[in-house]
């Protein structure tokens, strides 16, 4: 059974080797994941809308 100590060091070696392999991503994959993102946070504010406005013409309140 690893004890605490172990478990730790184990914890910070698989971190700093997945932050070995990660990049810093360019302009292109930066720009593309934040307009999905955008899209996405949108996308979900406007599903919340039409159950709000659906909820609230049933219940008329």
């Amino acid at each position: 059974m690893a004890t605490s100590t172990e478990k730790l060091k184990s914890f910070f070696a698989e971190s700093r080797r997945v932050l070995m392999v990660t990049k810093k991503p360019g302009m292109k994959e930066f720009k593309m994941a934040a307009k999905i993102t955008g899209i996405g946070m949108i996308l979900i504010g406007l599903i919340g809308l039409v159950i709000r406005l659906f909820g609230y013409l049933i219940t008329g309140s």
